[in-house]
């Protein structure tokens, strides 16, 4: 009888330690940076979007894992004859976080404000072709465009084109209010940023109540956090040569997928002696492109001659236009008038592609007479002093936006660059809507850069995702800078 009760009692403890490991709805998500703030409609960094796109805010459509235009919190459209006007209509029911109710007129308020003069949106640009925007009743928007876009639904899903509410848009930089299936819980300065379920969200439910984005800017903290399970995925993980030891285990998954992640060596091309064509020239020529693959990427990254990635349609293969040659370099350099090369700075941010990669290109140049002082500076400091002050010379960055190629031609850019051939290029295809038209003006402007030498093209950044061999749902690839979890869940 003892033992009968016994194997009740065993079974009973296993039924209920099967249903409480089925019911998990917590996840820990690894990040490398820090976002500056939580507000995408007002930040250049993509660790803002990483937490909040689709999880905390949304927009009139979205892009999907697979790169496509989805809707979001305009179920439907409808596009004029001229190609103009745009009809958008809301879904109802629509909450923010707040409990205030989602209208037109927020939508009218939002994409108003991010085009208004004194706008602080990262990507202003996105909307210069909007001439007007109608609260034409509560769940309509009539949007009407200066001229045809091409890419208006697809530049309508970006971060930066989230709909915000009047009432709560000014706080959103430390308490995120949106629509999405997730709400803001806490911000742990340094350490990490929570996010919880929100129960009263207009669409399909999520699965997990609560996932946390713990910061782990140490490369070499991130193999033990995910080895005792204190994190259970990393969408991008900085695992290094740890790679194989990880795939080698069958606790986790690990997906090598795409990004839109072009890795550059950027040139200030407004100041002395990177201003030369020459000079950047030679720069270009003393890279060993697959020497810095090798060890910025663990030999995974995808050589690129432009800024575009190789998965699209509209990429050129122009690798080939700077091939490694130190003595060609050395020429240019001598043409220019700088036959003992100069001294200069890069400036080098958090990620290890940025300061592995930095430490190669330092080497590569010192071959040719380029001394770089190495500068490594925080994630704020480089927005700062890099991407807004333009005080530098040289550094290494990811550009995860996508099909940002036109950043090329915005007169106030970190790059400094100006080419009226290539502004025109841009134009034109701000106003095509034929694909066959837009990958053939794509492909101008792809040799226009790279015939300037406007920065040096390294790679395409891989996305080294690794998670719990139990987590279902993560993106593989990263169309959209987003760690997205809105069909992220544990397997039964």
């Amino acid at each position: 009888m003892k033992l009968t009760k016994s194997l009740v009692l065993a079974t009973a403890l296993a039924l209920i330690a099967g249903a409480a490991e089925a019911a998990r709805t917590d996840l820990v998500v690894g990040m490398v940076l820090e976002p500056p703030h939580l507000d995408p409609t007002a930040g250049a960094a993509a660790a803002i979007d990483e937490v909040t796109y689709a999880n905390i805010f949304e927009g009139l459509t979205r892009i999907g894992r697979a790169g496509e235009v989805l809707p979001a919190l305009a179920e439907s459209w409808t596009i004029s004859e001229d190609g103009k006007t745009y009809t958008f209509k809301l879904h109802t029911g629509v909450k923010f976080h707040d409990g205030t109710d989602l209208t037109s007129e927020d939508v009218k308020f939002s994409l108003d404000r991010a085009r208004a003069e004194g706008s602080t949106n990262a990507q202003k640009p996105l909307f210069a072709q909007i001439a007007d925007v109608a609260a034409t009743d509560p769940a309509t928007v009539t949007i009407t465009l200066k001229q045809p876009q091409g890419a208006f639904l697809y530049n309508m899903g970006w971060g930066d084109a989230v709909i915000v509410a009047p009432e709560s848009a000014e706080g959103n930089k430390e308490k995120p209010i949106g629509t999405g299936p997730f709400k803001f819980d806490n911000w742990a300065k340094g350490s990490s940023i929570t996010i919880v379920k929100n129960p009263d969200y207009w669409g399909k439910a999520v699965a997990l109540d609560k996932a946390e984005f713990r910061i782990i800017p140490d490369a070499a903290a991130a193999i033990p956090a995910l080895l005792s399970g204190d994190v259970q995925a990393f969408a991008n993980a900085p695992v290094g040569d740890a790679l194989p030891q990880i795939e080698g285990d069958s606790r986790f998954k690990v997906v090598i997928g795409a990004t839109e992640g072009e890795t550059i060596l950027s040139m200030n091309n407004g100041k002395a002696p990177l201003n030369d064509l020459k000079v950047r020239q030679a720069v270009n020529y003393a890279l060993n492109r697959q020497e810095i693959i090798d060890g910025a990427s663990n030999g995974l990254g995808v050589p690129i001659g432009s800024h575009f990635s190789p998965a699209n349609e509209a990429y050129v293969d122009l690798t080939g236009m700077y091939p490694y040659d130190p003595a060609k370099a050395k020429a240019l350099l001598a043409e220019a008038g700088y036959p003992n090369g100069f001294d200069a700075k890069i400036k080098l941010p958090p990620p290890p592609y940025a300061r592995q990669g930095g430490e190669i290109i330092a080497s590569e140049l010192r071959q040719v007479g380029i001394n770089l002082e190495i500068i490594p500076v925080e994630w704020a400091d480089w927005l700062q002093q890099v991407f807004k002050d333009k005080d530098y010379d040289f550094t290494i960055i990811s550009h995860v936006e996508p099909n940002d190629i036109e950043i090329y031609s915005r007169p106030t850019y970190y790059f400094d660059y100006h080419n009226d051939a290539f502004n025109k290029v841009i134009a034109e295809l701000d106003v095509t809507a034929d694909p066959a038209k837009r990958n053939q003006l794509y492909k101008q402007a792809q040799e226009i850069l790279a015939k300037d030498a406007v920065v040096g093209f390294l790679f395409q950044l891989p996305k080294v995702g690794v998670w719990d061999a139990k987590l279902e749902g993560m993106w593989e690839n990263t169309p959209t800078p987003s760690i997205d979890l809105t069909e992220v869940h544990w397997a039964e």
